[in-house]
């Protein structure tokens, strides 16, 4: 089995955990957790789709580094709102489908 091969296995194992965990769990922090997973195995798939026709191309690998950024970007705001839900609810999960979200006056 080639390194390339296992990168792209590997990369579709991270994706399919990421979106498992993304449906079933309820608490924001994992899902945020998940989201990251996913993001890895998008990173971890580009990498193992860089090299075509024996040279290697280096938009992906540029383009992974700049998704790595991004990651971390939207991870720190994830978990800003994710503490702003936790203030103003009580819990930081998402309540059970069906709730009435807005439950505020006059609703």
């Amino acid at each position: 089995m080639s390194p390339l091969l296992t990168y792209g296995v590997a990369g579709a194992v991270l994706i399919a955990i990421g979106l498992y965990a993304l449906i079933v769990r309820r608490h924001l922090l994992r899902k945020i957790v998940a989201l990251n997973v996913i993001g890895n195995g998008v990173f971890l798939t580009l990498v193992a789709a860089a090299p075509r026709l024996g040279t290697p191309d280096p938009v992906p690998h540029a383009m992974v580094l700049t998704g790595i950024v991004v990651a971390v970007s939207a991870t720190a705001f994830a978990l800003a709102l994710a503490v702003r839900v936790r203030d103003a609810t009580g819990a930081a999960v998402l309540p059970p489908p069906g709730d009435d979200v807005a439950g505020g006056p006059g609703h």
